[in-house]
C-alpha cells in the first residue's frame, strides 16, 4: 500500500458491518447516533488488536466515525485524517443523496457497487439513504464533540463535493482544540482519494511525517 511504505507505518484497513466482506447489517434501521456507535466499535477493535497510537484514515462517514472515535478515546488515537467528513445534515447533502438514490434505480450503480460489497448493496444503500433522508436525522450534529479533539488533524475535501459544503471543513478545524490543517482541492468532488489520488497521497504521507 502506498501510504504504508511513504509514512513507514504499518496500515490495518477494516469493513464496517455491512460493508465490503464483513457480515450483512443485521437490520434496515439505524438509530440517529449510529456514527456514534460505529466509534465505540472501532475503539473495542483498537484495543483488541493492542493499538494505542492510531492514526485513523476515514473517508465520508468514515471520517465522521475518526472524528468522533478521536473525540472520545484520545488515549488511543495519534492522529486523525478526515476525508469529506460530515458534522452536521445540510440541504447539499440530501439533494446528494437523492441524485445517488435515482442513479441507483436508473443506472448501472448497483453492479458497480457489487464490487465491493457483494449481495449486500441493496440493504446497504436502502439503511443509507433512509437513515440520511427521515426528518428525524435532519438535527444529527456532532459539533459538541470537537472540542474534545486534542490531537493532530488534516480535513481534506473537494471544493465541489457533492454531499457537503465547505462549512463541513471551517466549522470542524474552529471547533477542535489540537492542531489542525485542511486540504481543499480545486475541482474535485466527493472522492478525492479516488480522483486525485496522487495529491491525497503526497498529502496525506507529509502530514503523517510531520507528527
Amino acid at each position: 500500500m502506498k501510504l504504508s511504505e511513504g509514512s513507514q507505518c504499518n496500515v490495518l484497513v477494516y469493513d464496517r458491518l455491512g460493508y465490503g466482506k464483513s457480515d450483512p447489517m443485521l437490520t434496515d434501521e439505524r438509530p440517529n447516533n449510529y456514527m456514534e456507535i460505529e466509534a465505540d466499535l472501532l475503539k473495542d477493535l483498537l484495543t483488541e488488536l493492542n493499538i494505542t497510537d492510531a492514526i485513523l484514515f476515514g473517508h465520508s462517514d468514515g471520517g465522521t466515525i475518526a472524528l468522533i472515535t478521536a473525540s472520545k478515546y484520545p488515549k488511543n488515537v495519534k492522529a486523525v485524517i478526515c476525508e469529506a467528513g460530515h458534522i452536521f445534515v445540510e440541504e447539499v447533502t440530501l439533494k446528494g443523496v437523492y441524485d445517488a438514490w435515482e442513479a441507483y434505480k436508473t443506472t448501472n450503480l448497483p453492479e458497480r457497487l457489487q464490487k465491493y460489497h457483494g449481495d449486500k448493496v441493496e440493504r446497504l444503500f436502502k439503511v443509507w439513504t433512509e437513515t440520511w433522508t427521515r426528518e428525524s436525522y435532519r438535527n444529527w450534529n456532532i459539533e459538541y464533540l470537537l472540542k474534545d479533539i486534542t490531537c493532530p488533524l488534516l480535513f481534506i475535501q473537494g471544493n465541489t463535493d457533492e454531499y457537503g459544503t465547505l462549512d463541513q471543513v471551517e466549522k470542524t478545524i474552529e471547533q477542535v482544540s489540537g492542531i489542525s490543517d485542511k486540504y481543499i482541492i480545486p475541482n474535485v468532488g466527493h472522492t478525492p482519494h479516488k480522483e486525485v489520488p496522487d495529491l491525497v497521497l503526497k498529502k496525506a504521507t507529509e502530514f503523517i511525517q510531520n507528527l
